[in-house]
């Protein structure tokens, strides 16, 4: 399927529409220039139906309503915007004081025929602007820098890049707010801290914002704190006031964390949206309670969660099916129904075993959870570190009171079959944005077989195996933004699908995008499951085999 470009205006390139799925597009555009330009003029003139703007080094993620825009609707629309010139840095001038120490500071000025003098020289002497932020909360791409210093990234990721660590990709410069794999070329440090949830805004480099980098040579940096929860209602018992109900958690096999329908809206600080893995079974568990639909829950992965009922409450459990055990305090046990609303009465101990099929179970309470939010959401974002923190035995949650007049659910539909290792389970993907990237064996490859789901599997993603995919173009990717879903393959072959906490940004193409209705279904399957890839119409019509739309 051929991309739809859109016929230039005076002095503008063309821009193409890349598929996505249902909801998104990707449009290209020349360079950052064009790219920028067009985001700023989004920004001064909204379109009607667009929710959300992912700029990136030369394209731009627009998530939009079907029901309020259309595709060949936005294309003029976004046409007669794209003219524009970018819009003026901002006022705000941050300085970041550096220590040129980096690793990778010998091969670059070797790269660039330069002494590390000068290297060092080229970098500080020009000032840079946030051109857009993603691949983790607080990183910045920073552009505006002596073009002499484009370097690659490195031919092989390190797996683990220090916070506070200056490098260069391509055009960009930027600084790591925290420790994360990466691929950069580093060449300095600094101790200033890019990203504390605690301070507003969190991110400490803003998209306009102008940069300016400064040599030191006193040692010794700051750590960049992982993000902390704002409050502490999880393992302050005092906090909870007496005679009011709470749960407490008696023992936990793997991480119990905090979800909602996830933190939207703050892209401008590379943070993704993150939220429930299984976002429908969620709202289901918490209908079952008389509760909002995105109200917090707590997703349980593979069971193993017990947990005492302190006075008198209702819960309820969906998702992956889970036996459920209750003993008294009076010492009587029976099982509780799955996918009903359970009264608890005080003392109650709680056990869920293992499910039989799918991951991730969710278990709401009536009235809710007493969780503080981390930027407006307490999903707990397990690749940005932001969120409350998992769960841990001795921890006891407050409960809130049930909204008034809230009614349960009692007929909820039934839940589609999940998947168990060693089962099989298709999922319906729209080909792009980036399936010409990828020979036309690969693509036929890619649809063809069955992927194991490795032990490589969390929320971030699901690292499959198969036959390595073939690429037809070798070139390197500039970062684009990503979406739950996205199937990214690196250099190895072997496909990444994305789940809740994928990176905003990414530099390797995407050959696929999971369905709207089978998201939900993507975040269930379990380790040793395989996964048939159906290609269907996308948001520009039917299949061509081998390109994308």
């Amino acid at each position: 399927m051929q991309a739809a470009s859109v016929p230039p205006l005076p002095n503008q390139s063309p821009m193409r529409f890349l598929s996505v799925r249902e909801n998104y597009v990707l449009v290209e555009l020349a360079d950052l220039e064009e790219t920028l330009a067009l985001y700023g003029a989004l920004e001064e003139a909204p379109i009607a139906g667009i929710r959300e703007v992912i700029p990136a080094a030369r394209t731009l993620l627009i998530e939009f309503d079907p029901r309020e825009v259309s595709v060949a609707s936005l294309r003029p629309a976004l046409a007669s915007l794209g003219s524009g010139a970018r819009k003026a840095p901002s006022a705000v001038v941050v300085e970041i004081p550096v220590r040129y120490d980096g690793e990778d500071l010998p091969e670059v000025a070797s790269l660039l025929g330069l002494s590390k003098d000068e290297v060092i020289e080229l970098h500080t002497e020009s000032e840079y602007t946030v051109a857009f932020t993603g691949f983790a909360p607080g990183f910045a791409y920073l552009s505006g820098g002596n073009p002499r210093l484009a370097v690659p990234r490195r031919t092989s990721p390190r797996t683990s890049v220090p916070a506070g660590s200056v490098g260069l990709a391509g055009e960009f410069s930027g600084v790591y707010p925290k420790n994360s794999p990466g691929g950069w070329q580093l060449i300095g440090s600094t101790s200033l801290e890019m990203f504390d949830i605690n301070r507003e805004p969190a991110a400490l480099l803003q998209p306009g914002y102008r940069v300016r980098f400064k040599r030191v040579t006193v040692a010794g940096r700051t750590s960049v704190a992982a993000a902390k929860v704002s409050s502490s209602p999880l393992r302050e018992e005092q906090l909870i006031p007496a005679g009011e109900a709470s749960i407490e958690v008696v023992s936990c096999a793997l991480p119990a964390v905090f979800q909602d329908l996830g933190r939207a809206g703050q892209a401008s600080q590379g943070i993704s949206r993150s939220g429930a893995a299984d976002r429908a079974s969620l709202k289901a568990a918490n209908r079952l309670v008389g509760n909002a639909a995105g109200a917090a829950a707590l997703e349980v992965t593979l069971g193993g969660l017990v947990f005492r009922m302190r006075g008198r409450g209702e819960v309820a459990l969906t998702g992956a099916a889970v036996p459920i055990s209750i003993a008294s305090a009076s010492g009587k046990r029976f099982s509780a129904p799955f996918g009903k609303p359970i009264a608890l009465d005080d003392g109650d101990v709680v056990t869920l075993g293992a499910p039989g099929s799918g991951m991730r179970s969710y278990l709401a309470v009536r009235g809710g959870f007493d969780v503080e939010p981390v930027l407006g959401s307490v999903a707990m974002d397990t690749l940005a570190q932001i969120g409350p923190l998992p769960l841990a035995a001795g921890d006891v949650i407050g409960i809130c009171r049930a909204r008034p007049g809230a009614s349960v659910s009692t007929e909820e539909l039934q839940s589609p079959a999940l998947p168990a290792a060693g089962e099989e389970v298709t999922l319906d993907v729209i080909l792009g944005p980036r399936t010409d990237w990828f020979t036309e064996e690969a693509v036929t490859s890619f649809l063809s077989q069955r992927w194991v789901v490795t032990g490589q599997t969390s929320r971030v993603g699901i690292r499959l195996q198969g036959k390595a995919l073939e690429r037809a173009v070798k070139d390197e990717l500039p970062s684009e933004a990503t979406v739950r879903g996205a199937i990214q393959v690196p250099a190895s072959g072997q496909p990444v699908l994305f789940l809740a906490d994928h990176p905003l940004t990414g530099g390797y193409p995407v050959i696929a995008n999971v369905a709207c209705h089978h998201l939900d279904l993507a975040g269930q399957i379990p380790v040793g499951a395989r996964i048939r890839f159906n290609a269907v119409d996308g948001p520009f019509g039917s299949i061509h085999s081998g390109n994308h739309a």
